[in-house]
């Protein structure tokens, strides 16, 4: 998708929110309480199946080229102090020489563009900056500033203000512990311009009353050693928050970083390209309106709602879009969650969630870097998910791999006591589980690789360490599974077996044992002469494998032995080779023909 072609999409998305918003207001205005209830549910699904249309193959480049350009340059907070203007906190007042500046008893006032070092304190009181069309720049040089009745530094108006943190300096800045509702500055440090902050002093924001650090516009942080403690919001750009370095440690009691502009099609996202975040909350750890793009730097998120509510790691409304750098999250809902797309195309990405690992309404696009789901309800969830490269790894509670839609839970997708494959009655919808390329290894408790639409494999290594419970199955697919290329290997329970259909242009087999084996049985596969064709080693009891690679030719037979050993690197268990030794066969099958009792054999042939 081109760049015009992702701004048609932008704004008919953010067109038909705004549609549908404004309908729900006049219902709102007409109706019951249960009547508004409604038209907002429908608000909610109508926005979502829009941001679920976008194209989750896009690279980050493509992505920040729609959005709003940023305002900070390179440089920006490169300056020379020798021309600031002083001025002086002294507890209760402050002094300063300079026509632009105006002392009020506890309230310093900048009036004129330039740059001005700030030293010393206020014990209560405020520094406002009021510059209409001008740029200024604060240098904080060892600044104390707290304010019982609003925001210690407040940028009420101005083209663009830069603050800068002073070599070796340590500043801290605190506000109120209470906001009115219609406060227009409610941070401990406001500015209702585009906002850059660097440098290489420190700045610790105690943010008592609402948000720590807050722009109306965009917000950019290009340096220095920052820590926000917030009530609600740690840092946030309504139209964009950028992170290219410094080292940013945010623990909230709302989201940790956001962008929360709705109604412009190309704002409301954050990006980070450098430095080191880590972020503790209770909501949202890093939460944006429409794209999120990570390209470099470290990010660590820790969220964990204090109740019912949501609390994702990484959010977006658009396409969360992860190219570089290194992720961390661990989190009480999702790990990773959008309402449209995610594509992890490059990063490190390590992900602990008490809900799924990653969750995308649309497409959910792997095609390259190194993910790892080490807990998990669901590990993978989406509309289209396609795994093209890089690596993968899924541990999950449930389904390993779930294509889906949101409008159905697990326990309606296959779950204990359901059937897959098609042949088990299931209605088959418009998903799909693709794998193209790349290494993917699952272990579920639930379903290992399921799609409640199609599967297919066509290249790559896809390794299924499925359930234990005859409810569940390693492959789960209600409608076409092909297999044309790439290894698969998929063992699990024997109650709800699944096989790639007939029609699938790659040989494969389904060995269903006489009895189950236990975790850490070695297992080989092996043609008519005795040749062995794979090796894996079990981590679970299992009862049922299921394997496919260019070496199995359909329609001839294969043994399973139990026994030897194994060699070589492993990917899920499945070792780059093995040695028979005394290992005994304990079952032979014909490639191409499903298991009694299973699921398998193409299109209304499965069970």
């Amino acid at each position: 998708m081109n760049r015009r072609a992702v701004q048609r999409f932008r704004t008919k998305l953010m067109a038909a929110v705004a549609s549908v918003a404004l309908g729900t207001a006049v219902l709102a205005g007409c109706s019951s309480g249960d009547s508004s209830s409604s038209a907002a549910a429908g608000s909610s699904s109508t926005s979502s199946s829009a941001a679920a249309s976008v194209d989750g193959s896009l690279k980050a480049a493509a992505v920040l080229a729609d959005n709003q350009d940023v305002h900070a340059e390179d440089g920006d907070t490169d300056v020379d102090a020798s021309d600031a203007v002083d001025i002086e906190l002294n507890g209760d007042s402050a002094s300063a020489d300079a026509d632009g500046v105006t002392v009020d008893g506890s309230t310093v006032t900048i009036t004129a563009e330039g740059t001005y070092r700030l030293s010393g304190s206020l014990n209560d009181g405020q520094v406002v900056v009021n510059a209409p069309d001008v740029k200024v720049t604060l240098i904080l040089d060892g600044v104390s500033i707290s304010n019982s009745k609003g925001a210690a530094i407040d940028i009420a108006d101005a083209d663009e203000a830069v603050v800068v943190l002073a070599d070796g300096s340590e500043n801290t800045l605190g506000d109120t512990d209470s906001y009115a509702e219609d406060a227009e500055a409610n941070a401990a440090l406001h500015s209702a311009a585009d906002l850059t902050i660097g440098g290489s002093g420190s700045l610790t924001v105690q943010g008592n009353g609402n948000d720590g650090i807050a722009s109306t516009d965009g917000l950019v942080i290009q340096g220095g050693t920052i820590a926000v403690n917030a009530a609600d919001d740690g840092i946030r750009g309504k139209d964009y928050l950028v992170v290219s370095g410094g080292t940013v440690t945010v623990t909230v009691g709302g989201d940790g970083l956001k962008a929360d502009n709705t109604e412009d099609a190309d704002r409301g996202y954050i990006a980070v390209s450098g430095g080191t975040v880590k972020v503790s909350g209770k909501g949202d750890g890093v939460d944006a309106a429409t794209d999120l793009v990570v390209t470099g730097g470290k990010l660590t998120v820790g969220s964990e709602a204090s109740d019912d509510s949501s609390a994702h790691g990484l959010k977006s409304g658009v396409i969360t879009v992860l190219e570089g750098g290194t992720v961390d999250v661990d989190s009480s809902a999702d790990a990773l969650h959008s309402d449209g797309a995610v594509h992890l195309a490059g990063a490190r990405v390590e992900a602990a969630a008490g809900d799924d690992g990653v969750h995308a309404e649309g497409d959910l696009v792997i095609s390259a870097g190194t993910l790892e789901i080490t807990e998990s309800n669901e590990g993978l969830e989406g509309k289209d998910i396609l795994v093209s490269g890089g690596s993968t790894t899924v541990t999950a509670g449930d389904d390993g791999v779930n294509a889906s839609g949101s409008e159905a839970s697990s326990d309606d997708q296959g779950g204990q006591g359901g059937f897959g494959g098609g042949g088990g009655g299931e209605s088959v919808g418009d998903y799909t589980a693709k794998v193209t390329g790349g290494t993917l290894v699952i272990n579920a408790s639930g379903d290992g690789f399921d799609s409640n639409g199609t599967a297919e494999i066509t290249g790559g290594t896809v390794v299924v360490n499925g359930p234990e419970m005859n409810g569940n199955g390693a492959l789960d697919v209600n409608g076409s599974f092909t297999v044309s290329g790439g290894t698969l290997l998929a063992a699990g329970s024997a109650g709800m077996v699944v096989a790639p259909d007939t029609e699938s242009e790659q040989g494969w087999l389904s060995a269903t044992l006489d009895s189950s084996v236990p975790a850490g049985t070695t297992l080989h596969v092996v043609d008519a002469d005795g040749k062995v064709v794979a090796t894996y080693v079990t981590s679970k009891t299992i009862q049922n494998v299921v394997f496919s690679s260019s070496a199995i030719k359909s329609g001839e037979e294969y043994g399973i032995r139990s026994g030897g050993s194994a060699s070589g690197d492993s990917t899920g268990g499945l070792t780059e080779a093995g040695d028979l030794g005394s290992a005994d066969q304990i079952v032979t099958v014909t490639a191409g023909e499903a298991p009694e009792g299973g699921f398998g054999g193409g299109p209304g042939g499965r069970g």
